[in-house]
């Protein structure tokens, strides 16, 4: 019987599939109920203030802001932004189960884990890119999981094309190194076609590609603000990056040779040595805690700071990749997670940005229990970048190897993941457990995905799935 047993002890006529979508739908219902109107950091509140002024505030991707600002014009505030991006990825979730001939009843406390699980519960409430790119990329992948069985019907193949099309291209708008997952995709999709040939995967793959970055022009310049705030143009947050790599190498060798630094900028370059002290590789901001250093720094020619910079990585590519390590691993492996703010509730900013938004300062009761449940999962594979990334390889590994239409797709999803997370070893300024939030969340999808149907056996045709679940 498809869908597992029914539960006729408990008088029920219930299968597997149902009873997840039930957990799904409850876990959404509730984690809304417990979160609303959404947790809002700096960086959110910020955010919301350009999408509402459609003047750049922060040096962030404009499709956030941008997409704050228009759920902000319906219904004031973020509410609504949560509910229609939590709902994302719980339709999502629920979708998977058409893509297996039937749904296997250890699905069901795996639903109920990941609901349950912080990294569900309190992060879906959180107004961050972060949350939104996951959500997203993991909704394109599933619409790509989908096109197995609807390739054979027009209507449902080009619904489900369109759909991966539109969620990947706003992903990779909304995080600046989100364009990794639409290579990924564009493989996948080739993958699922090879059936048919190379030459067929070839065309499905690059097209899907091209589509995808058509689509993200557009979408980008829809999204575009009026105009930039003060020192505030999309290459502020790379010359920040080269600045945070500059006085890494020097803090990891005070013999470190500036040397266009020097030439442009002398007075500068001894302000960098002397002040090599407020580096850590947990995170750049440490930098405002000695104005001299960034005084120095911005006040060095760009051109000479993108010369130090290329020399660093083309002649003393030892002294950069040590440096980069040990920024990847303070992010990746999180050596002391507290200090890597694993997570956050509540409302917090500056005083006249809150006022400007209408909103209040505030971390109420439900907020604090809401955080001291995360506190339980601390020092816990729960919050272990680590135990997702080998969770993924797992998945990875095992859906190769079944190799069903949709296995492919979330086969993807998981080394989506895990590129995501590798380009942080070039980019990384800080060590926020947020900024590798799409690894976890895509692990967890991927397990999902296994146990709604844990068989090895692989199915002998396109059209021995299901197009709708029970």
């Amino acid at each position: 019987m498809k869908g597992g047993h029914p539960m006729t002890r408990l008088g029920f006529n219930l299968n597997a599939s149902q009873v997840v979508r039930g957990v799904l739908i409850a876990g959404l219902l509730f984690m809304l109920g417990a979160n609303l109107p959404g947790h809002l950091s700096y960086d959110s509140l910020a955010q919301l203030a350009e999408g509402r002024s459609g003047v750049r505030t922060t040096w962030g991707p404009a499709m956030f802001a941008w997409l704050l600002g228009v759920f902000d014009e319906v219904v004031p505030g973020t509410g609504l932004y949560v509910i229609a991006s939590a709902a994302l990825l719980f339709f999502s979730l629920s979708a998977l189960r058409a893509t297996r001939p039937q749904v296997s009843w250890w699905a069901v406390p795996v639903a109920v884990l990941l609901v349950f699980s912080p990294i569900v519960l309190i992060y879906q409430a959180i107004v961050w890119k972060d949350v939104l790119f996951a959500n997203l990329t993991i909704a394109g992948f599933v619409c790509l999981a989908r096109l197995p069985a609807a390739w054979d019907r027009p209507g449902p193949r080009w619904l489900a094309l369109g759909g991966a099309l539109l969620a990947l291209a706003t992903a990779a708008l909304v995080r600046q190194n989100g364009l990794v997952v639409v290579f990924l995709a564009a493989l996948s999709l080739g993958a699922i076609r090879f059936r048919d040939g190379w030459r067929q995967a070839l065309a499905w793959g690059f097209g899907g590609l091209v589509a995808t970055i058509i689509a993200m022009l557009v979408l980008g310049a829809i999204a575009q603000p009026k105009g930039d705030g003060p020192g505030k143009t999309q290459d502020v947050g790379m010359r920040i990056l080269q600045h945070y790599d500059i006085v890494g190498a020097v803090a990891r060798d005070p013999s470190y040779p500036l040397t266009h630094i020097e030439a442009a900028n002398p007075a500068g370059a001894a302000a960098i040595r002397k002040g090599v002290a407020v580096y850590s590789p947990q995170r750049v901001d440490f930098f405002d805690t000695d104005p001299t250093v960034g005084k120095a720094l911005w006040a060095t020619p760009k051109d000479a700071i993108r010369a130090e910079w290329r020399e660093l990585i083309t002649r003393h590519t030892g002294a950069y990749v040590a440096e980069r390590w040990d920024v990847f691993r303070w992010l990746f492996l999180t050596p002391k997670l507290e200090v890597c703010l694993p997570d956050f509730v509540g409302v917090s900013g500056p005083e006249p940005l809150i006022a400007d938004l209408k909103l209040t300062n505030a971390v109420d009761p439900a907020d604090w229990s809401l955080h001291n449940y995360a506190t339980y999962f601390y020092g816990t594979p729960v919050f272990s970048h680590l135990a997702y990334a080998v969770i993924a390889l797992l998945v990875a590994g095992f859906l190769l190897w079944r190799r069903d239409g949709p296995d492919l797709a979330i086969a993807g999803l998981m080394f989506g993941g895990l590129a995501f997370t590798a380009s942080f070893f070039v980019i990384s300024l800080a060590c926020d457990y947020r900024y590798l939030y799409f690894l976890d969340l895509a692990a967890m999808t991927g397990l999902f995905y296994l146990v709604l149907d844990p068989s090895l056996r692989r199915a002998s045709a396109e059209g021995d799935l299901r197009s709708d679940p029970a």
